[in-house]
């Protein structure tokens, strides 16, 4: 019986004006990686090297099909048995005067007959991640972030806490790209900075030292990937505050 499913491919494109090593750095290393993606990354540099990206658990292993440094990147996930898999391709043209053109293809393939949900899920995702991408080119080129990836605790009303977010971070029940925002989360530093991200699934807010992006899961509870430029961040004690923030938010 044929495998049922949908091939996909999503295009994006932005003009930034970070320099084309900047940009490279950015997509190209683990320590750039880990300044936008969500987890932790590890990069063996050159075609037919890897790609590995913790999650908290699960570890995504992507093969590097493509590396011609300045100018093109590309990787590979290792396809599961029903066929799933996801590819990224990165081109970078450095404009004539300043400033570089990215693009981006992502494509894949999702098994099942109910990929639409998941398929959606990914999409609004992506958009988000692509996102916090030309933020991090924007504001923060050249510079390195502590990642911060927590989940919250796997509650069967997931969904309300989510919608509980926005007070939680002083916004407006709906909130919009330039609200600014200016609260203290118990146990956490305080959070000073415009919202720079929505859609239905995230909340992103930009400080002059950090990138926040707050993530409500597929199927799952919400999940925070920060990305603090601030120095003398202590990653797991960062972590267990907003586990135990995620955790408040939760009960």
């Amino acid at each position: 019986m044929p495998n049922v499913g949908r091939e996909w491919e999503q295009y994006d494109e932005v003009e930034v004006d970070a320099t084309p090593e900047q940009v490279w750095e950015a997509i190209a290393t683990g320590p750039g990686y880990d300044s936008w993606f969500m987890g932790r990354t590890e990069l063996d540099p050159g075609e037919g090297g890897a790609v590995r990206t913790d999650l908290g658990g699960y570890v995504m292993e992507s093969t590097i099909t493509e590396w011609e440094p300045l100018r093109r990147f590309a990787f590979r996930g290792d396809e599961s048995p029903d066929g799933r898999f996801i590819a990224f391709q990165f081109f970078i043209e450095g404009r004539e005067r300043s400033g570089t053109t990215l693009r981006l293809v992502t494509n894949g393939f999702l098994p099942g007959d109910d990929w639409e949900a998941e398929f959606e899920a990914m999409r609004i995702g992506g958009a988000m991640y692509f996102a916090t991408l030309v933020a991090y080119l924007t504001h923060f080129a050249g510079r390195t972030a502590t990642p911060i990836t927590v989940s919250a605790p796997a509650v069967p009303y997931a969904v309300a806490v989510f919608e509980r977010l926005p007070e939680a971070l002083g916004l407006a029940a709906e909130p919009a790209v330039g609200d600014r925002t200016r609260v203290a989360p118990d146990g956490l530093p305080e959070i000073d900075g415009v919202v720079d991200f929505v859609n239905r699934d995230a909340i992103g807010i930009r400080t002059h030292d950090a990138l926040y992006r707050f993530v409500r899961g597929f199927d799952g509870p919400m999940v925070v990937t920060h990305h603090v430029f601030a120095e003398s961040v202590d990653r797991k004690e960062a972590e267990q505050a907003w586990r135990a923030w995620l955790a408040r938010l939760s009960a």
